[in-house]
């Protein structure tokens, strides 16, 4: 069984590369432009992960991360959340409230985003669950 992975991102561009990157890495890759699309799409098949962007319309990425933790099905889903040039959010605190287990800031190479997300998988018990 493939490891299931969101992309939420408004910029095409990014969810097009990742999305190429990741199935060609052989996982179920699902793309949505904001985060009540990701959010719709959460509750109607439980991701192994979920990689957003920080910056959006509608439901920004950080509202998106704290429903995640807030709900009860889906907070043992781990969130890698992309941040935009100059945009931080600080690790203390900030992190553990919205269930984010790591951060990339754009700009990135499709390859360093699979990189990451296989830590991550791998970190929180993710990717040798998917895989059996």
């Amino acid at each position: 069984m493939a490891i299931s992975i969101l992309l939420c991102d408004d910029e095409i561009h990014i969810l097009r590369a990742a999305e190429f990157k990741f199935t060609r890495s052989g996982y179920d890759v699902r793309c949505v432009g904001d985060g009540e699309e990701a959010w719709t799409e959460i509750l109607n098949r439980k991701p192994d992960l979920v990689i957003t962007d920080c910056q959006m319309p509608r439901l920004d990425g950080l509202g998106l991360a704290r429903r995640i933790q807030e709900t009860p099905e889906t907070s043992d889903i781990p969130v890698l959340m992309l941040t935009g040039k100059g945009f931080e959010i600080p690790r203390s605190d900030v992190w553990r409230t919205y269930g984010i287990v790591q951060i990339l800031p754009k700009p990135f190479s499709p390859r360093e985003l699979v990189a990451k997300a296989q830590q991550v998988l791998e970190t929180t018990g993710k990717f040798a669950a998917a895989a059996q």
